[in-house]
């Protein structure tokens, strides 16, 4: 997993409530496994029209959103399913930080699990950070997870929270995996005593 400690990338604006995971990937698109590919078909439904092409309408089809790596949005981001394509699709899309007043639990945990930082804010300054991304071309933010803050394009700082583990474990680019293999040595210190400890019991019978 990529560490993430400071991004400074476009934003795009979604002022949507309620986006679920179906939205971000439709159902018809879980067939694989894999954490990649997926990009193409996230928020297809909004993307594509019947024919496959793309709606000049939607945002991340737009200059210069199609390049946003962060996302700002509204309450409740990623309700419905629990289905961990939904960050892959956001990830393969390009995005690494999503911004919104509150996301669905297991969303939002399936987001550090996958290198991507979300982040609540109340409302209004969700509001606030969505007319900055509303500049277009001078829409970029910078987020910066060591000191726990985003800075506006005009240079004002807003602040955030993140769990102090979690927060490690981006800096840091641990997945699940990652978090056991950073502990290799002494997994592998207890695994030699151990064996060298356990010496098979053998009973022997005679007889007369």
């Amino acid at each position: 997993m990529d560490r993430f400690t400071q991004l400074t990338a476009i934003a795009a604006p979604m002022p949507n409530e309620n986006i679920d995971t179906d939205q971000i990937i439709p159902a018809r698109f879980l067939k694989t496994i894999l954490r990649t590919g997926l990009g193409k078909n996230a928020f297809a439904a909004q993307r594509y029209d019947g024919n496959g092409a793309e709606r000049p309408e939607f945002v991340l089809n737009q200059e210069p959103y199609r390049h946003a790596e962060i996302l700002i949005t509204l309450d409740n981001f990623g309700c419905g399913s629990s289905r961990e394509h939904a960050p892959w699709a956001l990830l393969d899309f390009g995005i690494r930080c999503v911004i919104a007043p509150s996301f669905a639990d297991i969303f939002h945990n399936n987001c550090f699990k996958n290198g991507i930082l979300p982040i609540r804010l109340p409302r209004e300054i969700c509001e606030m950070l969505m007319d900055d991304a509303r500049q277009g071309s001078n829409s970029r933010l910078t987020v910066d997870l060591e000191k726990q803050v985003i800075i506006r394009p005009d240079g004002e700082t807003v602040s955030f929270d993140v769990d102090p583990f979690r927060r490690h474990l981006l800096l840091e680019g641990l997945d699940d995996i990652g978090q056991t293999m950073a502990h290799d040595d002494a997994i592998n210190t207890f695994e030699h005593q151990a064996s060298r400890a356990w010496v098979p019991s053998i009973t022997m019978e005679t007889t007369k």
